[in-house]
């Protein structure tokens, strides 16, 4: 009984807000960034790196401690994450996205792709990055370039007919590098456009 109880706990605390393979798929090419070395979600360029799905056990983690260097996160309980997470996953169009630093159990890096269902586009689907962050101390290993561009493909692999970001003035370059432009009349509004679904 203790043994089945601990196995269940640990199955919980792996939970992924979505599913994984989905990530072993994306095929980079597709995508304008340049990357020296080649890197991709299934090889991210070092064996103690993965790039998967957030999970219920990020909390321990230091997923927060992560989302409070790009801004405040408030002091967010176990619970509380909990719900949230219980809430994203079930409502469905929420792809949070981490690179975790397997050698210390460690989120080093996320982006967020959320679903905004449309009318438009033959009741299309838009997606939204949000969220973006890398720790600092991995500077260097185009973590910033591999996240982003792991969640605008999953976009695409997830029907969206576009992606859109709002960024600050000194990151358009680094996004234009990444396939994103800006729209017309509103320069901190970029997006990024698929191929109508057939």
């Amino acid at each position: 009984m203790g043994l089945e109880k601990r196995h269940s706990n640990e199955e919980t605390s792996s939970e992924y807000l979505y599913p994984p393979d989905i990530l072993q798929t994306l095929d980079f090419s597709r995508s304008p960034a340049k990357f020296s070395p080649k890197i991709s979600a299934a090889n991210p360029g070092e064996d103690w790196m993965v790039v998967r799905p957030l999970q219920r056990a990020d909390f321990d983690k230091g997923f927060l401690q992560l989302l409070s260097q790009l801004t405040s996160t408030g002091n967010i309980t176990r619970k509380q994450f909990d719900e949230r997470f219980t809430q994203m996953k079930s409502s469905g169009g929420y792809y949070v996205t981490v690179i975790e630093d397997k050698r210390i159990s460690k989120i080093i890096g996320a982006a967020t792709l959320t679903i905004e269902q449309k009318f438009i586009h033959n009741c299309s689907v838009r997606g939204r990055l949000e969220d973006v962050v890398v720790n600092d101390t991995y500077r260097g290993k185009q973590l910033g370039k591999l996240i982003v561009v792991t969640v605008s493909l999953l976009a695409q692999a997830v029907g969206c007919y576009k992606m859109s970001l709002d960024c600050k003035d000194h990151l358009i370059k680094f996004y234009n590098t990444l396939g994103y432009k800006c729209e017309p009349g509103n320069s901190n509004a970029m997006n990024m456009r698929f191929e109508e679904p057939s």
